[in-house]
């Protein structure tokens, strides 16, 4: 069994961490500074975190190949399958001709363009993320608003910064369950902790989304809608993550956001968007005339979407939930499970680090985003020889995107079995009195390697814990504090830009692009994370959970 060495340079866990760093360097500087497509600078860097692995870390060339392949994996299924599955509906929507029925719905409720953003990118992309997670909603929304008109680009950027606040509990709260199954920690003390790091930042999101948009005058134009969103969508976090349970914690969020919009677009006119603000295309601003059709008509239009709804649910009932992942079939990956000793102080004692893949064909969230597809195909009246047409051009658009999310996630996954990332989760942890604030940097470094919040706090929720005792801070804080500043990473992830990308059908070129603009946004954000964090260690403790 090969014991992980988390210092192999020289013993220094500062020159280790330099060298730690070398692929996350290769791809910050292929995507945000030459501006190379995600999938060469993904590619780029498992070449960089492959001679990492085996020139420092000395990790054998075996075990190195099936990290890279267990990850290659993982990205395609689940990762990429919930990608395809959720353009399949949008192209099934669009072949079907039910697309402009529903654009002409929206524009209905209200055709500011500001509106339709928070409606679908913030809240409803919400509710896609509590209920399915891993990439659905950003794939989901963000072909929604270029089929309403918005650029690729902003449709891609407004999607990612949305998909912030509801990121620790998506997918029923699996990101914060993992956290607790890996730390020992209590789930409902978890799940408060995270809520009060959190809403704070979730009753500001919207209002940032629009200033993002549109600047200050934009802002001002409609911000009782801005306002009334986020103060629903947060409150509702922090009473149910608290009083409740993770689990419904985005569902009940997301319906509490959706309302108070709806309220607020019915109770009068908006001003219309400033001139020379760089919003969104023409075809999802103010003004756009819609044409109008029967109740059934609309129905049928929203068929789909309605179908995605009721299917995701109720792959998330508990009850059916475990029939399902009666067919999962778990694997243990060849030449890799149990073969790798993880040692102290990132785990407790050595122990053996397992990989086991779980391949969920039926229990997977993008296997009932297929059913709604299929449905939708029907109901929308596509032909089985349009169906099928419409099959092979989603798995073109897409061929890139997956060589992408295999590429990244089967980088993060051999810096994980390397002990790469455990080196530089080390090197987080001996900051000392400044731990809580980068115990939330290190949630988001986390993401952004791995492109999810679960994988993040399987990764790091241990060394978050053990250090917290070390240092004799709260262990509960600084396990929330990794998730949730965690969220903030899942915007810069290459995982992200890439599903982003793809659902937009964005100019290749223009991810390096998108990564620069996300990339300000997140830092900033994961800061403000630490920030609270260092507010309910030192100046605040009793209202830590």
């Amino acid at each position: 069994m090969w014991p992980q060495n988390y210092t192999p340079v020289n013993h220094s866990l500062a020159l280790s961490a330099l060298v730690a760093a070398v692929p996350i360097f290769v791809l910050l500087v292929l995507i945000g500074v030459l501006r190379k497509p995600a999938w060469i600078a993904s590619l780029a860097g498992l070449g960089a975190a492959v001679l990492v692995a085996a020139g420092v870390y000395g990790m054998p060339g075996g075990l190195l190949v099936s990290a890279i392949g267990y990850g290659a994996a993982f990205g395609l299924f689940p990762i990429g399958w919930v990608v395809f599955s959720a353009i399949l509906l949008y192209r099934v929507t669009l072949e079907g001709g039910q697309f402009e029925i529903l654009k002409d719905s929206i524009g209905h409720l209200t055709s500011d363009a500001r509106l339709q953003a928070l409606l679908i990118a913030f809240a409803f992309g919400a509710f896609v993320e509590g209920a399915a997670g891993f990439g659905t909603p950003v794939a989901v929304a963000a072909a929604m608003l270029v089929g309403l008109g918005f650029t690729p680009f902003y449709a891609a950027a407004i999607c990612l910064l949305a998909n912030t606040a509801p990121v620790a509990f998506g997918s029923i709260a699996i990101p914060i369950t993992t956290l607790a199954v890996t730390t020992g920690l209590p789930l409902d003390r978890l799940s408060a902790g995270v809520g009060r790091i959190c809403a704070p930042v979730s009753l500001f999101i919207p209002a940032y989304l629009i200033l993002v948009m549109s600047g200050w005058r934009g802002l001002r134009a409609v911000l009782p809608a801005a306002a009334a969103c986020g103060v629903a969508f947060a409150g509702t976090q922090f009473a149910i993550s608290n009083f409740v349970g993770a689990p419904l914690t985005d569902i009940l969020s997301s319906l509490a956001a959706m309302g108070a919009l709806l309220v607020v677009i019915r109770l009068g006119p908006r001003k219309p968007a400033p001139d020379g603000q760089h919003e969104v295309s023409p075809g999802g601003g103010a003004g756009t005339p819609r044409a109008r059709h029967s109740g059934r008509v609309m129905a049928l239009a929203w068929a789909p979407y309605a179908l995605l709804v009721v299917f995701v649910l109720l792959w998330g009932y508990k009850p059916l939930a475990d029939e399902l992942n009666h067919f999962n079939i778990p694997v243990n990956w060849p030449g890799l499970h149990n073969a790798i000793r993880r040692m102290p102080p990132v785990a407790p004692k050595p122990v053996a680090y397992a990989a086991v893949y779980n391949f969920t064909w039926l229990s997977a969230s993008g296997t009932a985003c297929l059913f709604a597809a299929i449905l939708g195909a029907l109901m929308v009246g596509l032909s089985p020889g349009k169906f099928a047409a419409v099959l092979g051009h989603t798995a073109r658009q897409l061929a890139k995107a997956e060589l992408t999310l295999a590429a990244v996630v089967g980088l993060a996954f051999l810096m994980n079995y390397s002990g790469a990332t455990a080196t530089l989760g080390l090197a987080f942890a001996a900051t000392g009195v400044l731990f809580p604030f980068f115990s939330a940097l290190l949630g988001w470094l986390g993401v952004f390697l791995t492109g999810s919040d679960t994988s993040s706090n399987a990764l790091f929720g241990t060394l978050q814990e053990v250090t917290a005792g070390r240092l004799g801070m709260n262990p509960v804080l600084m396990a929330a504090a990794n998730s949730a500043g965690g969220v903030m990473g899942k915007m810069i992830s290459l995982t992200s830009i890439a599903v982003a990308a793809a659902a937009t059908t964005m100019r290749r070129e223009d991810e390096g692009l998108l990564f620069r603009f996300t990339l300000k946004h997140s830092v900033f954000l994961a800061s403000v994370i630490g920030l609270l964090v260092m507010f309910y260690a030192y100046v605040m403790p009793g209202w830590a959970p």
